[in-house]
Formats: structure tokens, C-alpha cells, sequence
């Protein structure tokens, strides 16, 4: 299997840095209804673009193409308490629960100086959930033993019921009501994401039936993003960059479908970056995908050569991100950076809540 080529080594972080006006990148969603957001059809093999709504998605799949879902779901992440004595705001961001039956939970916390070993941390006006910090992991990470007298399930709903919608940085608000429901996807079902697999936004349930209607199919696959694909990279030589891991799962039901598409030369579509790792992750020496249960740390970025996906379903990102480099490498850099200038051009929305790109043959 071929997985990079030779010239891998002449990408440079620096050549993912673009001038991204402020006001582009979108606050809030910018569409009453999911599928009517913009969207960007980049056709790789010809350079040419298109400019459509997402609903128009239907004009691109047929009967037998797979399009393939990262059905994680988003947990409220983001808590706000204090610190013991000093009363001191203390942001802790929840990455992963380590140990159910202990309460311990792995997060980073803010500001990361005033927090030790054995502190307390308080949450809600009555306080009515404490946690000790038991460890240090990181410069800013924490591993947090909550105190809590009652059930696992009643512990998780007394911790969601506190937190958050764990917004990306670049959303420069509050939390919103709408926020829980929009910074997800209709179809998510397994909790596990701190990030929300965002290209997945505009899909509707209208939309989704329209595509059934014309037996197009939906894989799912699951893949709890983290916040590796916000952290910061700090090599120019993209070769020489480590990134973190993330908890995946490929079912068998999953590797039929699209092993099927591909054997009979369907289109086999990717709603974004984490389920292109996944399945980029999951592609055996044959080519086609086996079931898997574990972790990834696979970073994408040009010059990758792809194994599975014939289509992709992205979004417009910030500078240096992982996901714009993704991007890059499935649709070609020329093609995708040419895209961004024609989207600031066009005042496309960018971000989470942003606008959409479907690269297609």
C-alpha cells in the first residue's frame, strides 16, 4: 500500500499560512435551516469551482455511492468552578473520563499556576460538585477525582448538568442557548467528542431523506475528535510533527459498505477531516478497510496519497490548521488554497459554524 510520496518532505507549515479576515469567521450559524449554508464544489482533476447550496449535495451522489458519517457526539465540556479558599475562576475543559468507578477524569485547566496537587475545585453556586487534583499531566493538564455521593449516571448528569458547550477558541462569545444543538450533528450518537466533527453541520433530516430516496448510503464510523486538531504546531517541517491520538471504532457493517462501493467503483464520500483519519487508519495492505477498535494518531497532509475516499465533504478552516492541511492533500494544495481566496473573495463563512467545500472528482 502506498501511504506518502517521496516529495513528502517539501511542505512546509508555513505554506498553510493565509490572510483570513476576522469577520469571516463565523460566530454563529449563518442559516435557518442546516442545509441552505454555502457551499463550495472544488473539482479536483480540472481545478474548477462551482458555487452551490449544501442541499444541492444531491446533484453530486447517486444509488450505491456511500457517504460516510463520524457519528460522535459532543459532551458539554467546558466547567467553570473555583478554587478552595482563594475563590479564584478556575476553567476546567473535560478530555476524557479515565476511570468510571473512581470519578477520575483527564482535563486541562486555566489559568493551569494557581492549580496542585490535593486543591479542590468547586462547581455550581451551591457547590454541589468537588474535585480534587490528584495529578499533573501536562503544563496544563490535570487528572480531577470527583467527589460525588450517588451513581455513575447520576454523577455524569449532576457533571453534564454544569457544564458547557466547548466551543472552539475562535468563537469569541458566550456560550448560547442554541449552541447545544447546533454545535452538533443531527446524527450523533456516541458520546466522546470534545470537538465536534463540524462538516457534518448542514446535513438535515430532509436532506438525508432525499439522498435515501435515491439510494445513496450512509456509512457511520466513529471517531471522538479531541482538541489534537486545535493544538498548535510547532515544526515547519510538517514530517517532523507528532500529533496526539484519538479513540476510534470501524464496524464490520461500516467496512462492508464502503469495501462494497469500491469494488463496484461507486463514490465513496468523506464528511471530514476525522473520518478521513479514520478511515485512511482503518485501509489494510489490500486497500480496503477492516474493523477497528483503538486509537490514531495519523496526521494528513499533502503529499498523502489516499487509499479509500473518492470524494470528500470539508469545511473553510483557519490558518495552520490540520484540517485545512487535510484538505489540501485530498483536493490538491493549488486547487484547495485557490478555493480559500475565491471563498474570502465571496465572503464565505468560515470555522465551525461556517460554510462548506465538496471536493469531488
Amino acid at each position: 500500500m502506498k501511504t506518502l510520496r517521496n516529495n513528502l518532505g517539501s511542505m512546509k507549515l508555513s505554506q498553510f499560512k493565509y490572510k483570513l479576515p476576522e469577520e469571516l469567521i463565523a460566530q454563529r450559524p449563518a442559516e435557518k435551516f442546516r442545509d441552505e449554508a454555502r457551499m463550495m464544489v472544488i473539482h479536483k482533476e480540472s481545478g474548477e469551482i462551482e458555487h452551490r447550496l449544501f442541499k444541492d449535495l444531491i446533484d453530486y451522489f447517486g444509488a450505491d455511492d456511500v457517504i460516510v458519517l463520524n457519528d460522535t457526539q459532543v459532551f458539554p465540556a467546558k466547567l467553570l468552578g473555583h478554587k478552595e479558599k482563594t475563590n479564584a475562576i478556575i476553567e476546567v475543559f473535560l478530555l476524557r473520563e479515565l476511570k468510571p468507578e473512581q470519578l477520575l477524569w483527564d482535563v486541562l485547566v486555566d489559568p493551569a499556576r494557581k492549580i496542585r496537587i490535593g486543591n479542590k475545585l468547586y462547581f455550581g453556586e451551591d457547590e454541589s460538585l468537588v474535585a480534587e487534583v490528584i495529578d499533573n499531566t501536562t503544563s496544563r493538564g490535570r487528572t480531577l477525582r470527583f467527589i460525588f455521593d450517588g451513581t455513575h449516571e447520576e454523577f455524569k448528569k449532576e457533571l453534564f448538568a454544569h457544564g458547557l458547550t466547548p466551543l472552539p477558541d475562535y468563537i469569541k462569545r458566550d456560550e448560547e442557548p442554541e449552541d447545544p444543538e447546533n454545535y452538533q450533528t443531527i446524527y450523533a450518537t456516541e458520546e466522546g467528542a470534545v470537538v465536534a466533527p463540524s462538516a457534518g453541520f448542514h446535513f438535515s433530516r430532509e436532506l438525508m431523506k432525499r439522498l435515501d430516496l435515491k439510494d445513496t448510503k450512509f456509512a457511520r464510523l466513529t471517531l471522538h475528535n479531541s482538541r489534537v486538531m486545535y493544538s498548535e504546531i510547532d515544526v515547519d517541517d510538517l514530517t517532523k510533527y507528532k500529533m496526539g491520538s484519538e479513540q476510534m471504532f470501524v464496524s464490520k457493517e461500516c467496512c462492508d459498505m464502503v469495501n462494497n462501493a469500491k469494488i463496484a467503483g461507486k463514490q465513496i464520500c468523506a464528511v471530514g477531516a476525522s473520518t478521513m483519519k479514520a478511515l485512511e487508519t482503518a485501509v489494510s495492505t489490500d486497500g480496503f478497510i477492516k474493523p477497528y477498535e483503538g486509537w490514531t494518531g495519523k496526521f494528513i497532509f499533502p503529499e498523502y496519497e489516499f487509499e479509500v475516499a473518492t470524494s470528500m465533504i470539508t469545511g473553510f478552516h483557519i490558518p495552520y490548521s490540520p484540517m485545512l492541511m487535510n484538505a489540501c492533500a485530498f483536493g490538491g494544495y493549488k486547487n484547495v488554497m485557490a478555493g480559500y481566496k475565491e471563498a474570502i473573495k465571496e465572503k464565505y463563512g468560515f470555522g465551525a459554524y461556517g460554510d462548506s467545500m465538496l471536493i469531488v472528482p
